[in-house]
């Protein structure tokens, strides 16, 4: 009976031989922080010299974690009291127990999916070396998903989660010597501790594990998608865009189709433009319309593609091809011309090229009536060219495409060499959603306007320095524009008053540089009423080539590739006043070779 408890004294005592070096003997005790001491609470452990000797070793500190906030949940923690001290630069005397300062400790890790970030490859290993009585570095920071990997350099030592000797059942690794390696993947944020069995509080190390956040990827949702062309309805596609990751802050990234085997005139319209992410926005439409014609062709196809991302990265797809599969195996009528001409097809592309929309049914069925209630050819042609007119000339058109023109007149004085590509993605934003005469379509419109012309007054060239920098004064800005605004027939002069250029002036001059009030000037210009009606031709000219023949002026097939037929149309409409009948200029776009041949033989 007397043996059991020298056997124990026996284990006992070479338990601490192995824990200490030989060559010094050392005691350690438990000691823990107070508040009047540090505001850092710590834990560690320190060797108390015997006999007055220095201890050899001393280890960090651990700094106090708070309890984090994953997902909107609050992760619980446990307060570990056993704190322990350790020497070096945290030297803490020992205190007593009533005044400690808890340790927050993140619990066991639970068995979730690992977070995304593992998921897709982004996760990382922290290297931790485990030496004869201490770890380096003691304490690692890593992200959730991230794995930890031990390398052994001492002898003799092991992994045990827990604190202070006592193990959680976490994870846990053999006892072993050097060059054995060990790894445990930390999927869950927190705090958490381990020690080595063998040396127990003399041998501590921490993991703190932050939330996992994955850099956002935008890409599209599929590599390859076909469309069909549908009879007598418009036929469209929407291409899905995903963002993935972290989707808590705004992004954007650009899109553009570009040509393959079909064409952007005749095949498909062309869409460019710049897709935003609001906060936890994840998933974004890109909307193609795809033109009907009557050709009977083989599958044709086009792409379209991500660029420029601003808030994320670029994922894979990036870019997409859309499939069009034709509705007729021969050539079948041509829609346009007059043997043949289908008022249901001339009234919805009208809808596509000039508001980027489907018709709404209400407006398609006034228009189509427009022209089916004629009998006669001659009535019939008089409708067509008036119905093909009206679309320039409505509330929609005005306040959306001839808007975006005149602000690139007032900026640029762009006039006629204002490009298609940069019309269009301004075009297809302003107008997004609006569908004047419908309800919410004021509230739409006015939102797309003030986001308009908050993105223009901030891009690039605008700011560039030949443009408007931010180091002009309010009147220069104001003048500058002003200047731009003037009678293409009599360019003597701006189309503000005197009264109207002075209190842009007086706004402006409280900051000169604000982004917000520069958007209201260049608004409040290109709508003024009397620079509306100066630059009404050149516009109403310009449309007919972006509209019908879907290209610039001087764009091939111009003889020249210059503004003649451009400067010849607009001196007719002049002539007449802007009287378009008269002047034969709807007419000759409409009845045009290059118009019909967008559409079939």
């Amino acid at each position: 009976m007397q043996r059991l408890p020298i056997r124990l004294f026996l284990i006992l005592t070479a338990l601490i031989l192995v824990a200490l070096p030989l060559s010094e003997q050392r005691q350690t005790a438990t000691v823990r922080s107070g508040s009047d001491r540090s505001n850092e609470p710590f834990c560690g452990a320190i060797a108390l010299p015997t006999r007055n000797r220095v201890p050899q070793t001393a280890h960090p500190a651990v700094s106090a974690i708070e309890p984090r906030i994953v997902a909107g949940l609050f992760w619980k923690s446990v307060f570990h009291t056993d704190a322990f001290s350790l020497g070096g630069e945290h030297s803490h005397a020992t205190e007593n127990s009533n005044n400690r300062v808890p340790l927050i400790v993140g619990l066991p890790e639970e068995t979730t999916p690992p977070p995304l970030r593992s998921l897709l490859g982004l996760a990382q290993i922290a290297n931790v070396n485990v030496n004869d009585n201490f770890f380096s570095p003691q304490t690692v920071r890593i992200s959730a998903g991230d794995t930890v990997r031990w390398t052994w350099v001492g002898n003799t030592h092991d992994v045990t989660s827990g604190t202070c000797c006592e193990s959680d059942g976490s994870f846990s690794s053999p006892v072993a010597n050097a060059g054995f390696t060990f790894s445990h993947p930390f999927n869950t944020p927190g705090t958490f501790q381990y020690f080595c069995t063998v040396h127990g509080s003399v041998m501590t190390g921490t993991v703190i594990v932050d939330p996992a956040t994955v850099s956002p990827t935008i890409q599209f949702s599929a590599t390859i998608v076909s469309v069909t062309e549908t009879l007598d309805a418009t036929t469209k596609i929407d291409l899905t865009v995903t963002r993935s990751g972290d989707a808590a802050g705004s992004a954007s990234v650009n899109y553009a189709s570009s040509d393959g085997s079909a064409t952007e005139r005749s095949d498909y319209l062309t869409t460019v433009g710049t897709l935003r992410f609001d906060p936890n926005q994840t998933s974004k439409l890109i909307t193609v319309f795809i033109v009907d014609d009557r050709f009977g062709e083989s599958a044709e196809t086009f792409n379209v593609t991500l660029s420029n991302p601003v808030g994320a990265t670029l994922g894979s797809p990036a870019t997409l091809t859309v499939t069009i599969n034709s509705d007729e195996s021969v050539n079948g009528p041509n829609p346009v011309k007059d043997a043949s001409f289908n008022t249901d097809f001339f009234v919805r592309q009208h809808y596509v090229d000039f508001f980027n929309r489907e018709a709404d049914a209400p407006g398609l069925g006034f228009w189509k009536n427009q022209i089916d209630e004629c009998t006669e050819q001659a009535c019939r042609e008089i409708r067509r060219i008036n119905v093909s007119a009206a679309f320039f000339v409505s509330i929609e058109f005005q306040q959306t495409g001839y808007l975006v023109y005149k602000t690139y007149q007032a900026a640029y004085n762009s006039g006629e060499f204002l490009k298609l590509r940069d019309f269009l993605p301004d075009l297809q934003e302003i107008g997004r959603g609006v569908v004047v005469g419908q309800p919410g379509a004021d509230l739409q419109l006015e939102a797309n306007k003030q986001r308009f012309f908050a993105d223009f007054v901030q891009r690039a060239t605008f700011l560039d320095a030949a443009a408007y920098p931010i180091t002009l004064t309010a009147t220069q800005f104001v003048d500058r524009l002003n200047a731009n605004t003037y009678d293409p027939r009599n360019p003597s002069g701006g189309s503000l008053t005197q009264t109207q250029r002075d209190a842009l002036v007086a706004q402006l001059e409280a900051n000169p540089a604000s982004a917000s009030l520069r958007a209201q000037v260049v608004r409040s210009i290109a709508e003024n009423g009397v620079f509306d009606s100066r630059q009404f031709n050149k516009a109403f000219v310009l449309m007919q080539y972006f509209g019908y023949l879907r290209r610039n002026p001087n764009d091939p097939p111009e003889l020249n590739l210059d503004f003649s037929g451009f400067n010849f149309w607009l001196g007719k409409l002049n002539q007449f006043n802007g009287n378009f009948v008269e002047a034969e200029m709807v007419k000759a776009f409409i009845t045009s070779g290059e118009y019909a041949q967008r559409f079939g033989p």
